[in-house]
């Protein structure tokens, strides 16, 4: 049961503290902070960004977050960054079956796999695309990454997140994110979890625009939500975990790093339900493009042209008249990797389950399998509402290039074009 409190709205300037008067008022680094805490400023973007993409919170702590031992060079396991070489990327179509729960302890930071990457984490394009499936907590071990921001997808268990600006419970439907840099440990809640991570190594996620839909609708504000502060005063040794450029490292430290007291600003975690997402849909013809359904966006320096857009399937009516209502056969600039909540989704029928991936890469032909095209396109139109299913997609400018481990994995279906082999030839030369 979620029991925690929370701030509301994306991106606002938000203020808490856990113990009153722990904040300064009129300004962020008074001489002397109440309670004999150290000020320390937090910075998601650099410091000359402009104000509405500027991203930065103030931090009143029991220890600066400095107070630590050396990093020292950790097996990276099967986690991976872009650029990601080890083997070639094939334009293939491509579709894996869950991650199995582990059949012995596990937390999250060790279930880490990383399925696919694209861009370069050191020039912060692109994103690295990650599963987890953990069945214990992280004790005193505490993670974060320097080399993107971390969207986390549930796709079983609850967990709780702790993280230096205070706590998050998050279910299944919902998704949380973690700021590039800041520390958080991670407890499965009732049974193992399982899910979807996509490292964010660009421009942290926005909002996307509303356009001709005009003021409401999509994902709004109010509904995203941040932890207000909680601090431990805690001198158990933890060991901190950080991925940097590509490759992981520990360091020791002699207390919890969660001694935040109070913090202001609008760089922390925050969670949204995705049941909360306002769906736009056609209410005449066709087969809208699937961006109507972004919840965040990752813009690049192409206008229009994401370096990642979060795309969900959420259930919705489809009304469409006269129209093929599943996705229509495509290829296109933009790569796309799909993951499965629950349900099945419209256009895949067999094969693709929850917590199973696929990935159709710029300008791979891919849609419908056979028998969907075949019963999509004699199926009588009435208003249909679409019960039970949450599929999502990360979608990038660039190719996503499947991991050693993705390529070669038994999870990885080496038959998925046969659900295409039985489109036929119907053209007879009659309308």
């Amino acid at each position: 049961m979620d029991n925690l409190s929370y701030l509301t709205g994306f991106n606002n300037e938000h203020e808490t503290e856990a113990l009153p008067g722990a904040l300064p008022k009129g300004q962020f680094s008074p001489q002397k902070v109440n309670y004999k805490l150290y000020a320390e400023q937090f910075s998601s973007t650099a410091f000359t960004a402009p104000r509405a993409d500027n991203r930065r919170s103030w931090t009143y702590r029991l220890r600066p977050s400095i107070a630590m031992g050396d990093f020292k060079k950790i097996d990276n396991g099967l986690v991976r960054t872009a650029p990601e070489t080890a083997i070639p990327c094939p334009p293939n179509v491509m579709r894996w079956d869950p991650i199995p729960l582990p059949d012995s302890e596990c937390d999250f930071i060790d279930s880490l796999v990383t399925i696919a990457t694209n861009g370069d984490a050191k020039t912060q394009t692109g994103m690295g695309i990650h599963c987890y499936s953990a069945n214990m907590d992280m004790q005193n071990r505490v993670f974060y990454s320097s080399d993107g921001e971390m969207l986390i997808v549930p796709q079983l268990g609850d967990m709780l997140i702790t993280t230096e600006f205070g706590k998050l419970h998050v279910s299944v439907g919902e998704i949380v994110v973690i700021p590039r840099g800041v520390r958080f440990a991670v407890k499965p809640l009732g049974g193992p979890i399982r899910g979807y991570i996509c490292e964010n190594y660009g421009h942290p996620f926005v909002l996307p625009e509303r356009g001709p839909v005009g003021a409401n609708g999509y994902a709004n504000q109010r509904d995203f939500y941040y932890p207000t502060a909680y601090f431990e005063d805690n001198d158990t040794p933890h060991t901190i975990v950080n991925k940097f450029c590509g490759n992981l490292f520990e360091a020791p430290l002699d207390h919890s790093p969660f001694d935040v007291v109070a913090w202001v600003g609008n760089s922390a975690p925050y969670k949204y339900n995705l049941s909360r997402f306002n769906v736009i849909n056609t209410v005449s013809f066709d087969h809208p493009d699937p961006s109507i359904f972004t919840v965040l966006t990752s813009p690049s320096d192409l206008e229009g042209t994401a370096n990642v857009d979060f795309v969900i399937f959420p259930p919705r009516w489809m009304v469409a008249e006269n129209t093929f209502r599943p996705p229509y056969y495509h290829r296109n600039v933009m790569s796309e990797f799909m993951g499965l909540i629950e349900g099945m989704y419209d256009a895949k029928e067999h094969g693709f389950v929850p917590g199973g991936m696929s990935l159709h890469n710029c300008m791979t032909p891919h849609g419908p399998e056979a028998e969907v095209f075949d019963k999509a396109s004699n199926a009588e139109l009435t208003p249909q509402r679409y019960e039970n299913t949450l599929a999502f997609m990360f979608e990038s400018r660039y190719p996503i290039a499947p991991t050693a481990f993705a390529m070669h994995s038994d999870l990885r279906q080496k038959d998925y074009l046969s659900c295409w082999k039985g489109l036929q030839k119907h053209y007879d030369g009659e309308k």
